[in-house]
């Protein structure tokens, strides 16, 4: 009898356990999956709103849902606050008809973080200056997005400099980005839910340790762990994904030197060994088309850094977003055509047909059999080789980080031949 007993209780005590598994289950987010399109959203970090900024806003607003500008930078110099506002155009904005987020951007502090102190308050100020801005203008803002560089360390400190952001925003929403070294962490957990949504900005670029050493600029396999993660935590975020690039310089020894962006490349110091560094189309792509199949079902929408501009030569072109944003690989198509501008006289032009920005070549080698090379030389920063090969035009270190757009041409070079024959271009890459 006792043991009829302790068996039922048993038995009893497995089927509540195992209800208990069952509903936990139905609760969990992370089991909580989604499909279909995301939305897409893209920054405007151009502190200066140029023609190219202005035509690429109206150019793409059809293809956003919303876009969200750099409206102002904050900084700390001897622990006093220095704020840079941006002459965001409004009126170029509204005229997209597209919702539009505000970036407030706010460089590192270490503290003391407080809701009710005076950086605390300068804080509140400037975010609910900035919306007023875009509301005087005739915008109402979507969302006050706060870009914080902050220490893992501090986040429950930036949780209290939100509560007070959020006091003078609103009712305008408060979101924040986060980084994926956050996640880990259960003050972040508390951030997130203390702010109206994030985004998860799964982009950056560590510091190189030698010019023959990896770069990355999103590594596809981290980012699609942090987005379980963050799915996990129970608040909406979208994810921020790179169109753009760097040059990384290197000193005579292979140490690190500095880099470059949004498209200032300057000139690299004598001696100096430079790498051009871009976001990779292709493998963004298999992110967003893999989160179009399957995803945590709080993450809500993906959102570009940064919109492309015609004169920003680091960062993809917009064909090459717009492809990207489908999910489908977009690639260059590099090609050598030679124009005769008059007898035995051909120019040498580089051509993409791709959708896709392309590399320099490696070189490029032409070759006329039946006659001679009576005169040539090189264009537009390529080198030129003679010998009994042909002409052999080469880019010059300088060229490192220029490419050709999608339906980009450049002139390369000339040549002069003995007799009015055809010129034949073979392109070398330089991909393997």
């Amino acid at each position: 009898m006792k043991r009829t007993r302790r068996l039922l209780v048993l038995v009893l005590l497995i089927a509540v356990a195992l209800a208990t598994i069952v509903a936990g289950v139905r609760r969990s987010p992370r089991l909580t999956r989604a499909r279909g399109p995301l939305s897409q959203q893209a920054y405007i970090w151009q502190r200066n709103w140029t023609p190219s900024v202005r035509e690429a806003v109206h150019q793409s607003a059809q293809s956003f849902s919303a876009y969200v500008p750099l409206a102002a930078e904050a900084s700390f110099k001897s622990g006093r606050l220095e704020i840079a506002r941006v002459e965001v155009d409004y009126d170029s904005l509204k005229q997209t008809g597209l919702p539009i987020g505000l970036a407030l951007r706010i460089g590192p502090y270490r503290g003391p973080f407080s809701k009710s102190d005076r950086t605390a308050d300068q804080l509140a100020q400037l975010a609910a200056s900035v919306i007023s801005d875009a509301k005087a203008h005739g915008l109402g803002a979507c969302e006050i997005q706060i870009d914080f560089d902050c220490a893992d360390s501090n986040l429950d400190g930036y949780a209290a400099w939100i509560a007070a952001i959020k006091v003078r925003a609103a009712p305008t929403p408060v979101t924040i980005t986060a980084l994926p070294s956050w996640l880990k962490h259960s003050s972040f957990a508390r951030l997130a839910r203390a702010s109206d949504g994030y985004v998860l900005q799964v982009h950056s670029l560590e510091r190189p340790t030698s010019a023959d050493g990896p770069m990355t600029l999103c590594d596809p396999a981290a980012a699609r762990r942090a987005v379980e993660t963050a799915g996990q935590i129970g608040v909406p975020f979208r994810v921020a994904l790179p169109t753009y690039g760097y040059v990384v310089t290197f000193d005579d020894a292979g140490r690190f030197a500095g880099l470059w962006a949004e498209g200032n490349t300057g000139t690299p110091p004598p001696g100096s060994t430079t790498r051009a560094l871009r976001a990779d189309p292709s493998q963004i792509a298999g992110l967003v088309g893999g989160w179009a199949n399957d995803r945590p079902a709080n993450l809500i929408g993906l959102i570009w850094y940064r919109l492309p501009i015609a004169d920003d030569e680091l960062n993809w072109r917009w064909t090459t977003l717009r492809c990207v944003m489908a999910g489908a690989s977009p690639r260059s198509h590099l090609v050598a055509t030679t124009t005769r501008s008059e007898p035995r006289l051909f120019e040498v032009e580089l051509q993409n047909d791709g959708n896709a920005d392309s590399d320099l070549p490696k070189s490029v080698t032409l070759q006329c059999p039946g006659a001679a090379i009576v005169a040539c030389d090189a264009i537009g920063g390529f080198e030129k080789t003679t010998g009994d090969a042909g002409m052999v035009l080469t880019p010059s270190p300088a060229l490192v980080a220029q490419r050709i757009t999608p339906g980009g041409r450049r002139a390369i070079g000339w040549l002069r031949l003995s007799q009015d024959m055809e010129v034949h271009a073979y392109v070398a890459s330089n991909t393997p």
